[in-house]
């Protein structure tokens, strides 16, 4: 039995970070393992210029404790309204590596989202012409289709339709969750998709069954047990369109217990350890490091890592149940088994 994995120093290419106290409370908990990461933009108000984007980027590296290391991958929140020229300054400076769709409504802060695909076309155009990737939240929001059908008509009515229209378009289907997203992935040429962790271990039933727990409740939200299968399956497998995305969302505890319940799984704290038990589990732990830290670098065009990290087996790992910010407690995702895998 394997007890010791070294592999490259992994990145989060999808994470949300948030501004201010919950920034700062929060931001170490990713640098400790992490070397880089897709930071989302849905902000209030989002990060829409270029210049948005570098006044961030400024907070998150005054937010980064002494002694750390870590470097922030911009991103830019696609609107109606949004400039392709600046679009284009910005991923020409270096600063931005993506620009993210959020059709209106589809989650949190995304009421500045697409609503008029038409309005957003020469965006997309000018993102096919320069290569710069479109990061796509996969749901529709029309209120007739089922929250949980919402990923697999997002397929047909949105994203491939875009792709079809705009040759070229390097497109990222971010957090997927349904087998539909990873037949369709394997089918498309130059797409990626991120993979949370959180997905790659509950279900639906984890949500819902033995009274609502919300600490699990995500959006997407988490299917049934088939649609996870399939994206261990991904995920294991090592192919390079998939490649791993937290979606590591914080919210403080009171607006996650609460009547009307915010949206995301906090698990930057704890997610090496619970892939290792997912790719052990697999047979896959020789694949881990492409999920983590080769298949993103590859797809975004930029390098490996140089340093390495590594896990080793032993007793169980005990990790806080919540963090502590100045903005309130934060609960850790609790993947419902125990962790042996540690990060030396």
């Amino acid at each position: 039995m394997t007890e010791s994995l070294t592999i490259r120093r992994p990145d989060d290419w999808h994470l949300h970070l948030r501004d201010g106290a919950m920034l700062e409370g929060v931001l170490p908990e990713t640098a400790r393992h992490f070397a880089r990461a897709i930071i989302m933009p849905n902000l209030v108000p989002p990060v829409v210029r270029g210049d948005d984007a570098m006044a961030y980027r400024d907070r998150i590296i005054a937010a980064l404790p002494d002694g750390m290391a870590f470097e922030p991958l911009m991103t830019l929140y696609l609107t109606e309204a949004t400039d392709p020229a600046d679009v284009a300054a910005a991923a020409a400076s270096g600063l931005v590596k993506a620009v993210k769709l959020y059709p209106a409504g589809a989650t949190t802060n995304s009421a500045s989202g697409v609503k008029d695909f038409d309005k957003v076309r020469g965006v997309l155009e000018k993102m096919a012409e320069i290569g710069l990737p479109l990061c796509t939240h996969g749901e529709v929001t029309t209120p007739e289709v089922d929250i949980f059908d919402r990923e697999a008509v997002f397929i047909d009515r949105v994203l491939d339709p875009i792709r079809k229209s705009t040759p070229g378009l390097r497109v990222v289907m971010e957090h997927i969750t349904t087998k539909n997203g990873v037949d369709y992935v394997k089918s498309q040429d130059d797409m990626g998709a991120t993979i949370t962790t959180h997905h790659l271990v509950i279900n639906r039933n984890h949500i819902l069954v033995g009274g609502i727990k919300p600490h699990y409740y995500c959006l997407p939200v988490a299917k049934r047990e088939e649609h996870r299968v399939a994206l261990v399956e991904a995920a294991t497998s090592g192919a390079g369109p998939f490649f791993l995305g937290t979606d590591s969302a914080p919210h403080i505890d009171a607006l996650k217990e609460h009547a009307c319940g915010c949206a995301g799984c906090f698990t930057a704290t704890n997610t090496l350890s619970v892939l290792a038990e997912v790719f052990e589990k697999a047979g896959a732990l020789d694949r881990l490091e492409a999920f983590t830290s080769l298949n993103g670098p590859a797809f975004y065009r930029l390098p490996v890592n140089d340093e390495t990290v590594t896990l080793t087996k032993g007793s169980a790992v005990d990790y806080p149940a919540k963090i502590e910010t100045g903005a309130g407690p934060v609960t850790v995702f609790d993947p419902g088994f125990p962790l042996h895998w540690s990060v030396a």
